[in-house]
């Protein structure tokens, strides 16, 4: 299907929804603008604290205002960073919402769509065109969002709050996978709408489905790329690292539930035990994130494709 084609359709929809993204687009450009100016305060904060040559560790007579005016700094810097990544963990449900809704579901409960298909556009380009531009708009918008989270999670590492690369809400506000659950829900609210025709049902029905969806991944995606298997003494816990599982073993490499040696009358085997730990290091982070966008894509793309199917039923 050529662009041609659908730029008639797209136009269309960008003018039956122009407000709504614009007003997205300003929300958008507010929350980068605040973590930018944040940073900032912060980076100015941490210098001129450092320049007091006071210590927040070390209690020093006349460095309590720097301290705590520091402290305060870091707290507000870390809290924002919270707050942006939750945002960003419900962008997803609120893009597939808008779509479910706004623009499948109410065109095909209010049979407007049978304007639009009398006026030469086939179903195939009408829906094509609902999928275009939220796409586009998604792609972009939540790649510069999450580059800008990105770039400011590691430099909290300044201040004495600095944020767990792995915690979930971190993780999935970074790097590709906000675009790839942003995708996936965009076609699940299409398939949503075009099978409930009903806009409010269709739009509760994306909210539950993602649900499901984030618990499943956050289940699995500790499996998507192997574990790193070290002793506990060499294993060194930091913010960017995520530990999977540990495990005691017994000099033959056999399990062995490490309370049982610290139990008087402790079995021969404790001898020679050693503590094991299954961990994430940070230069997992880019696999583990690009397995699990390739997921989110290939569900997307099933949506999509069912979502094309089920168009075809639909009576003209």
């Amino acid at each position: 299907m050529s662009a041609l084609a659908l730029s008639g359709p797209v136009r269309v929809t960008l003018r039956q929804h122009r407000t709504t993204l614009w007003t997205v687009g300003a929300l958008a450009l507010a929350g980068i603008a605040s973590v930018v100016i944040a940073w900032l305060v912060v980076a100015s904060a941490t210098d001129t604290f450092a320049d007091t040559g006071c210590s927040v560790s070390k209690v020093t007579h006349g460095c309590g205002i720097a301290v705590r005016h520091f402290l305060s700094v870091s707290f507000h810097f870390h809290q924002l960073l919270e707050y942006a990544g939750l945002v960003m963990m419900l962008v997803p449900a609120f893009v597939g919402m808008f779509v479910a809704g706004p623009m499948v579901a109410r065109e095909l409960e209010s049979g407007t769509f049978r304007l639009s298909w009398s006026q030469g556009i086939s179903p195939a380009r009408w829906l094509a065109a609902k999928l275009a531009v939220p796409a586009v708009a998604t792609v972009a918008g939540v790649s510069v969002l999450s580059a800008v989270y990105t770039w400011a999670v590691p430099r909290a590492d300044r201040t004495q709050y600095p944020m767990e690369t792995y915690d979930r809400t971190v993780y999935g506000s970074m790097g590709t996978v906000p675009v790839g659950y942003t995708l996936c829900m965009l076609a699940l609210g299409t398939l949503a709408g075009l099978l409930l025709r009903r806009t409010f049902p269709a739009m509760i029905a994306t909210v539950v489905a993602y649900a499901p969806l984030t618990a499943i991944m956050n289940r699995v995606r500790e499996d998507l790329w192997p574990t790193v298997r070290v002793t506990e003494n060499q294993w060194v816990r930091d913010n960017t690292t995520w530990l999977v599982d540990s495990e005691t073993l017994t000099a033959s490499g056999k399990p062995l539930d490490p309370a049982v040696c610290g139990e008087p009358g402790a079995p021969a085997a404790c001898k020679g035990a050693v503590d094991y730990v299954d961990y994430h290091p940070l230069s997992h982070f880019w696999p583990l994130q690009l397995v699990e966008t390739g997921i989110l894509l290939a569900v997307a793309a099933l949506a999509v494709a069912l979502a094309f199917r089920v168009l075809r039923g639909l009576p003209a």
